[in-house]
């Protein structure tokens, strides 16, 4: 105990995306770019919706949420790894490497529940249309918000609680641009094969039942659609098919990436940059360009001069 006291790591060196020096200052570009787009974008959502009193309801409440998080989950991650891109020896304390496995965790799981819940939101409009002003009044929908928190950090509790109880006496050379739980693990100095299978049965189940409980609430709607009048299909399947772009997105590389206990892949840093880059800087993007209300919105408060 006192040899892995003495040699116990105090911080983590990353690999980060490349070694070639071209290609760090072409990705720091355009990744800078992005992050930029990725701020703009969700303030500016965030904005109209606060702005609009017409969007004040449950879905674009759900929506500025999103909003939000996307601007969290980015910021975990993106300005480290900025940072790296520009430096030759990556590097982050043990502390602030935990802290944001800690923080990366929350904001994915919160985004992760606030998807099941848009979906849930947008079964009970098309489904159940009479319903739906008692099913989803105001006070239900902050509920379902501070449950969705509530749950992600109790998620996230969990994994940093898995990763800290590990020792770690070296090597301390993470595969990757940030912390996560799998690459931090595998430099752990005991077997973690229990610990890969719990977070498995954690961030894999999590992200696995939400996408198939997504699924069934798309499917259920398209089933309904069928009794729907043309311009409702249309309406429908345009808010639907904007969100399912969003939830494929986002879903794909989490399941990707926690159902896989004990392995990885070359592929995996790329898969983790289209979650945490891409991702949050094409939600904004997805529901302005496909959402006739965002973009009318958009316009009358550009003609008041809300925005210059």
């Amino acid at each position: 105990m006192d040899a892995l006291n003495q040699t116990r790591v105090t911080e983590f060196v990353f690999l980060g995306l490349t070694d070639n020096w071209v290609l760090q200052i072409l990705f720091f570009m355009a990744f800078s770019v992005m992050y930029v787009l990725t701020l703009l974008g969700n303030i500016l959502v965030m904005s109209i919706i606060v702005f609009t009193p017409r969007l004040h309801t449950p879905m674009y409440f759900f929506l500025s949420n999103l909003s939000f998080v996307d601007i969290c989950h980015s910021s975990v991650t993106v300005p480290k790894m900025l940072e790296g891109l520009l430096l030759e020896r990556k590097t982050i304390s043990f502390d602030n490497c935990i802290a944001q496995l800690f923080f990366l965790h929350l904001f994915a799981c919160a985004e992760i529940f606030l998807l099941t819940i848009m979906a849930y939101d947008r079964y009970v409009a098309i489904c159940a249309p009479l319903h739906y002003p008692n099913v989803m009044n105001m006070r239900v929908c902050v509920q379902l918000v501070f449950a969705l928190w509530l749950g992600g950090t109790v998620h996230s509790l969990v994994q940093t609680f898995l990763t800290i109880r590990l020792p770690y006496c070296g090597p301390n050379m993470i595969d990757s641009y940030f912390c996560d739980v799998p690459p931090v693990i595998k430099l752990a100095c005991t077997d973690t094969y229990l610990t890969g299978m719990l977070i498995v049965s954690n961030s894999g189940t999590i992200s696995l039942a939400c996408f198939l409980a997504l699924v069934t609430s798309y499917t259920a709607i398209l089933v309904s659609l069928r009794k729907q009048s043309a311009e409702g299909r249309r309406k429908a399947l345009s808010t639907c098919s904007a969100h399912f772009m969003v939830v494929t997105l986002f879903f794909g590389p989490c399941i990707f990436i926690y159902t896989r206990p004990d392995t990885s892949f070359s592929i995996d840093k790329v898969v983790s940059v289209f979650y945490t880059v891409v991702t949050p800087v094409l939600n904004p993007l997805i529901y302005t360009l496909r959402n006739g209300e965002v973009k009318s919105a958009m316009k009358h408060l550009r003609q008041r001069q809300v925005f210059s």
